[in-house]
């Protein structure tokens, strides 16, 4: 398995491990321990406390990404692109990832952990286009 399929394979556990630490731990806290039932956590709106609501956004934002980062490692697994470059910037994407989940999820949202957040996402989206412009590059 290449660098890029390990770290999909990490994004996916990640996004997972994120879910269950944060909407699995709040929800099965309240419906357990204090007689909530197990119908009322609604999908349409965001209820609850700050951190469960952060929770849910960052899960979210990881869900939103992970197949944007399936089909570049798709492509480029395809078009045989590898080498450093590619695994360094598939490296990058992960930890990226990572930090800008833990900013959103352990900290409350100023103008300062938002711009460090924003900022891991624009790692990401910058390393998705180097890795969109070098598949392409290769396929033509």
């Amino acid at each position: 398995m290449t660098i890029p399929m390990w770290m999909l394979l990490g994004f996916a556990t990640w996004t997972l491990l994120l879910l269950m630490a944060t909407v699995g731990v709040y929800r099965w806290v309240a419906i357990l321990f204090s007689g909530v039932p197990i119908a009322s956590f609604r999908s349409d709106r965001l209820e609850g406390e700050d951190w469960y609501r952060r929770g849910t956004r960052a899960h979210a934002n990881c869900v939103e990404n992970l197949p944007v980062f399936g089909v570049i490692v798709l492509v480029i697994s395809v078009l045989d692109v590898n080498g450093p470059a590619v695994d360094c910037l598939s490296i990058l994407i992960l930890v990226a990832r990572v930090c800008q989940s833990l900013v959103h999820v352990s900290h409350v949202q100023t103008n300062r952990f938002v711009a460090v957040r924003f900022s891991f996402f624009c790692i990401q989206l910058v390393c998705f286009l180097v890795l969109i412009g070098m598949a392409a590059y290769h396929g033509v």
